[in-house]
């Protein structure tokens, strides 16, 4: 098997990792060296020049000696297998580097042989990268649970940020859909790579030239949708991992059926992409608006409301809170209001220490005053003209998708789509073949 065809089957089986955003990192080459990273992020995205910024997103093998029952490319699974050698990858990412169709590398793996023997390949790859290419670009790395705490150290001292994936929520979903994965197995490499981040950031800090020890710290996945975990129970982890691994995101994967299995949705069912959204937009809360997991749902609602985000129903459940004047409102309150974001919150603190602030004024601010009027008041006073009704209220607070959703009592109707090296408007196969036998 040649490498193109080996790269269209290993990044077509990376796809179901969604862990993969922004670098968190800022390193620039050394002398003789090229590539670099950014802390404003490395995705795939559009940057505000026009570039489509990218990773090439790939497993080191698709091969696995596990048999997850969620997992396409588990054991007893009959699709195609491939491998790459370590230097087939590494001369595959300088080549597509070097070529601008990527700016970094996303690596995981399936487990060949056994997580020791998977680790080392991985970091065979990345060690020809780092000192043979002399490649400072950013590099996510998965770690294995199940290697050695040592391999996991020289993997991490080769990566910019490291995830270990959780995948399912719970140890009894687990236990019923990977046997051969355990709570522990995965949760002791992830306080492992913490107390790694820790050393590196206080005890060899004054140590400039210092090897950093994944930089940009570490990230997780878990599926949404395979088991009967509720949303209550997802996000009660996620504030958990983030109290204990300080970790810098936690990314939500709606279950795309892949294989028929009685303890798993049938084929054909549509992954719960608008789950995962409000998801998103919960863990968005717990990061950088200063709620907590159990102001958001509780043990009587353990799923989110679909029509609303989970901040607007946050809101219409705590009404005895409202409204808040923005005149006097500390800024912590006034993270709480529908229609006031980070910026908006701090625009406004700013503000009004030299005057006071009336609707006009907020909407300068950019606070999305069709939400925000409903709970506030400028100087005692509530919006011209404005109604307060319940039907009012709802209509303002939810998208034209989710109004359309409430009306007609019908499903998201929305598609997974993934970017793809063998996709259009990317390059084509001829143009990779090229690559890969350097006449380009």
């Amino acid at each position: 098997m040649d490498v193109f065809d080996k790269l269209k089957i290993l990044t077509d089986a990376a796809k179901y990792d969604v862990a993969c955003t922004s670098s968190g990192v800022d390193k620039k080459a050394s002398a003789g060296g090229i590539g670099s990273a950014s802390a404003c992020g490395i995705c795939h995205s559009f940057a505000a020049d026009g570039r489509c910024i990218s990773l090439l997103k790939v497993l080191m093998t698709n091969g696995c000696v596990y048999d997850c029952q969620y997992c396409v490319n588990r054991r007893s699974n009959d699709t195609p297998r491939a491998a790459f050698t370590p230097r087939e990858l590494a001369e595959l990412t300088i080549n597509f580097y070097r070529r601008n169709y990527i700016e970094g590398l996303f690596l995981s793996s399936g487990v060949m042989k056994d997580p020791d023997y998977t680790c080392e390949q991985m970091i065979e790859a990345l060690r020809i990268l780092r000192e043979e290419y002399r490649f400072s670009g950013y590099i996510h790395a998965k770690a294995i649970p199940g290697a050695d705490s040592a391999l996991i150290s020289r993997l991490g001292l080769l990566a910019d940020r490291m995830s270990v994936n959780i995948e399912l929520p719970s140890q009894s979903s687990l236990q019923l859909l990977a046997p051969d994965k355990s709570k522990h197995s995965i949760l002791a490499p992830m306080g492992y790579i913490q107390n790694r981040i820790q050393e590196n950031s206080t005890d060899l800090v004054k140590y400039r030239h210092a090897p950093k020890f994944v930089p940009a710290g570490q990230s997780t996945q878990m599926i949404v949708g395979a088991t009967p975990d509720t949303d209550f129970q997802i996000l009660n982890l996620t504030e958990g991992l983030y109290k204990k691994y300080k970790l810098k995101r936690v990314f939500f994967s709606a279950y795309m059926p892949v294989t028929e299995n009685a303890l798993l949705p049938a084929l054909g069912t549509k992954p719960p992409l608008l789950r995962e959204h409000r998801l998103y937009q919960a863990d968005w809360l717990l990061r950088f608006y200063g709620f907590s997991a159990n102001e958001l749902l509780d043990s009587s609602h353990q799923s989110f409301n679909p029509y609303l985000d989970p901040k607007c129903n946050w809101a219409l459940n705590h009404m005895e809170l409202f409204p808040m004047d923005v005149n006097r409102a500390p800024y912590d309150d006034l993270l709480r209001i529908p229609g006031i974001g980070v910026t908006s919150a701090k625009r406004i603190v700013s503000t009004r220490r030299a005057s006071s602030l009336n609707f006009d004024g907020l909407k300068k601010l950019g606070v999305v005053l069709k939400r925000a009027q409903y709970f506030i008041t400028c100087g005692g006073k509530i919006a011209d003209g404005l109604k307060i009704t319940q039907d009012a209220v709802l209509r303002s607070m939810m998208s034209d998708t989710a109004l359309g959703m409430y009306q007609q009592n019908l499903p998201q109707q929305a598609e997974p789509e993934q970017l793809s090296l063998f996709g259009q408007p990317a390059f084509t196969q001829e143009d990779i073949r090229k690559c890969l036998t350097g006449q380009m």
